[in-house]
């Protein structure tokens, strides 16, 4: 009777690790601790990810974030003077990639509002020469009201906010009342799904560097299409979106810096990285494997 069926055996394994990751959530994880427990085991079993398991946890590590864990300190802020001209801020805007700025007066605890970098358009498509001296421009026609936050709000309900009101970018004020920094959207969905790129970040030319020899230095987010064309490797594309994912399912936790790795050609060390995901690897290439050193277009 078996004979019959003979994809039987193989459906029943599925159906027993599946009936198994739900036997273990039934139980109900007493702690968070459990749950990350549950998750490690979910990915071992393979019904998960190492991606998906970072996912989860990223959320999980949400819940538990204030903002001042994440927001970008003053000293790091871009910000445009109200009575600068058009001119003067413009080279500011271009040079820095953003689309939001804060604009301040006098100093960087007055805060006017927000500028958002798309709200300029009119002024260079409205059927006119544009003058980037005009008199006619005033930022204070354009500028949007700045939301403030407390460094010690968290940060899951101020996601929701960020949804529901449909603005992108909060001011951070410390308990005096000074600005200690701003935070994005961005910033928060970066920590549950990791570095999130656009047209302005780096590109394959800067995502894998020569050092010395057989030697590279890697971004960790470097696309595994692209890593196995330059380095002729055959990594699973359909299981790993990067190299860093591959990594991940070879070693089953996020490894520190330093910590080291050698999978099939190539040894793996761990140059920089966080508690959520690796950022620059170093690479070195056994020297009987041949790169191709390019990727395709």
């Amino acid at each position: 009777m078996s004979d019959d069926n003979p994809h039987s055996s193989s459906g029943s394994n599925k159906k027993s690790l599946w009936n198994s990751f739900i036997q273990i959530f039934s139980i109900g994880p007493k702690n968070r601790n459990d749950l990350v427990d549950v998750l490690t085991d979910a990915q071992t079993r393979e019904l998960i990810n190492p991606e998906t398991k970072l996912m989860i946890e990223g959320v999980l590590g949400v819940s538990e974030m204030r903002v001042r864990d994440i927001m970008i300190p003053r000293s790091q802020m871009v910000t445009i003077d109200r009575n600068q001209n058009l001119s003067e801020f413009l080279p500011i805007i271009l040079e820095s990639g953003h689309s939001r700025f804060p604009v301040v007066n006098e100093d960087i605890d007055h805060v006017d509002g927000i500028l958002l970098a798309k709200d300029l358009l009119a002024f260079g498509f409205n059927g006119a020469n544009l003058d980037i001296n005009n008199k006619e421009f005033s930022l204070n026609d354009i500028i949007r009201p700045a939301i403030i936050v407390p460094e010690s709000k968290k940060v899951e309900p101020l996601l929701k906010e960020f949804r529901s009101n449909r603005y992108h970018m909060a001011l951070v004020a410390d308990e005096y009342g000074g600005i200690s920094g701003v935070i994005t959207i961005e910033d928060i969905l970066e920590q549950i799904v990791g570095e999130i790129e656009d047209e302005t970040d780096d590109n394959i030319e800067e995502d894998i560097k020569v050092l010395a020899g057989n030697v590279y230095l890697v971004r960790a987010l470097t696309e595994l299409e692209n890593f196995n064309q330059y380095f002729n490797s055959d990594f699973d594309e359909k299981s790993s979106d990067t190299i860093s994912g591959v990594i991940l399912q070879e070693l089953h936790h996020m490894p520190q810096k330093d910590e080291q790795v050698t999978i099939g050609h190539f040894d793996f060390k761990v140059v920089s990285a966080d508690t959520r995901c690796m950022q620059m690897l170093q690479v070195t290439v056994n020297k009987e494997h041949t790169i191709n050193g390019k990727v395709s277009d």
